[in-house]
């Protein structure tokens, strides 16, 4: 998601949110975006952020996280570093029938709901068109929990 930009209707299809609701975050600065001529632009980066905080709410964790910076704790004299990388895929599925749709969703957000530590602070959005038979899947967590779905998806959709 890093390198691409996104318009405000491309963030809404996929989050499944009015573009209302995604320009109304804009104003309130939820969520970063820049003005290219007369209409707004959102960075990979901006939406990974902005997904990010919606999942975190603990004060200054989540400023951390937000920074991707290192947290530093002292524990009885020992400076320990947690790393924190934040991961996030958009899977885009074309010509996904409801019911393969409706085993997949269920599949992943098991998996999700595992309460694995390894997963930790994740998400997981699942949008269905039934009108274009198409799916997509918006990930955010950790290394792990990014690579365990994606291998489930994969396994999931071989045919």
């Amino acid at each position: 998601m890093e390198g691409k930009f996104y318009t405000i209707d491309q963030v809404a299809e996929l989050l499944g949110l009015h573009h209302k609701t995604i320009r109304k975050f804009i104003t309130d600065g939820k969520l970063g975006a820049s003005k290219v001529g007369k209409q707004w632009r959102i960075t990979g980066h901006d939406l990974s952020v902005f997904i990010e905080k919606d999942n975190d709410k603990e004060g200054s964790e989540k400023i951390n996280e937000e920074l991707n910076v290192d947290c530093y704790t002292v524990e009885k004299g020992i400076e320990i570093v947690s790393e924190r990388i934040s991961v996030s895929a958009v899977v885009d599925m074309k010509e996904i029938e409801k019911d393969e749709y409706i085993r997949i969703s269920n599949t992943l957000i098991a998996l999700a709901n595992c309460k694995d530590p390894e997963v930790g602070k994740s998400s997981i959005h699942i949008k269905y068109d039934e009108k274009d038979r198409r799916s997509k899947v918006i990930l955010w967590g950790s290394v792990k929990f990014i690579e365990d779905m994606l291998e489930t998806i994969s396994m999931l959709t071989e045919k």
